[in-house]
């Protein structure tokens, strides 16, 4: 156990579930979408849905949408500062079956007309899984520096990605592939060793195959 596991995070609320973990899975949305959220639906379930409100959930969900940490004073005022930003942000409650408890089910479009689905449980003490993307079932913790590549589902590709990130000397700590059916699209997603700069994101992105990259810091 790290030091992390033990305390929990520093944050802004009362719970490191409802709060600490709902801004991360916000923010993570938000890494995931690459670029300012200008319309956003939230679906909560569970324990989220029974008592968002009370624990500050929707404040912290949204505070992670607009790119604040969880110790940001900031989450207090974050519907406000979101209405003074542009942002509209509704919620909602949803039953997901066999979903854990604290799941939020985010729908975020951006200024560039980019929308994306994500679908994150907070599993306690600030730890987070994002489980759905765009419909790709995954399993993203945010844990490491992450790169996602969507792409389609096409020889070569993944080869390719490898190659850009070894001439980089990128180590990679884990890769998983994710597909909605053979030759349809897909979802690379990468955990890497060290943090990758905006000339890695422009090789990526030039690859044949590839649909769009986007870039996800640690939330440790």
């Amino acid at each position: 156990m790290n030091v992390f596991d033990i305390i929990g995070p520093v944050m802004v609320g009362p719970s490191s579930s409802h709060t600490a973990g709902a801004v991360r899975i916000g923010k993570i949305t938000r890494s995931i979408l690459g670029e300012a959220p200008v319309l956003v639906k939230v679906q909560l379930h569970g324990s989220f849905a029974k008592t968002y409100q009370g624990h500050g959930t929707d404040k912290a969900i949204t505070g992670g949408l607009l790119g604040f940490d969880t110790d940001d004073a900031r989450i207090r005022d974050s519907l406000e500062i979101a209405a003074s930003c542009g942002l509209r942000i509704t919620f909602e409650t949803i039953q997901i079956k066999d979903a854990h408890p604290n799941t939020a089910l985010i729908t975020a479009k951006g200024n560039s007309g980019k929308i994306v689905t994500a679908m994150g449980s907070s599993i306690g003490g600030g730890n987070i899984i994002i489980r759905q993307i765009n419909g790709l079932k995954v399993e993203v913790t945010g844990e490491y520096y992450t790169i996602l590549i969507s792409h389609r589902d096409t020889p070569g590709v993944v080869a390719s990605v490898t190659g850009i990130l070894a001439q980089n000397q990128i180590n990679i700590a884990s890769m998983d592939v994710y597909r909605s059916n053979r030759g349809g699209s897909a979802l690379m997603i990468i955990e890497i060793d060290q943090k990758a700069g905006n000339e890695l994101e422009m090789q990526l992105s030039y690859l044949s195959g590839v649909v769009s990259v986007a870039f996800i810091e640690p939330i440790i």
